[in-house]
């Protein structure tokens, strides 16, 4: 069976719509290949999570509201990078350390 039109003319046209519609599927693959490089670039680009993470209050005046290991899942969005030194300072200062990721045994602090 079939389901072609037999003569030259329409088969000509068909010919064209293909083409055409073959170039734009083949434009949309070049497009999402550059977003894909992209996305890629832009994973590759970013800076290494730091070791460690503090925890800040929700105002400028409150206290720090807990230490964690960079890369806890617990860490809010108010967390930013501090040093290995900060952290054990911040601890010492009595600041919780997050019961999840345990920041207190990562850097051997021991209470009291």
């Amino acid at each position: 069976m079939n389901d072609l039109p037999p003569d030259l003319p329409r088969l000509r046209i068909l010919e064209t719509w293909l083409a055409l519609s073959l170039d734009r599927v083949r434009q949309q693959i070049a497009d999402a290949e550059r977003r894909e490089q992209e996305r890629q670039r832009g994973i590759d680009a970013r800076p290494p999570a730091p070791d460690w993470l503090i925890e800040m209050g929700l105002n400028r005046d409150a206290p720090p509201n807990a230490v964690h290991v960079g890369g806890c899942h617990m860490a809010g969005k108010r967390s930013k990078g501090i040093s290995r030194t900060d952290a054990l300072r911040w601890l010492a200062e009595g600041v919780p350390a997050c019961t999840h990721c345990r920041p207190d045994s990562e850097l051997g602090f021991l209470d009291g």
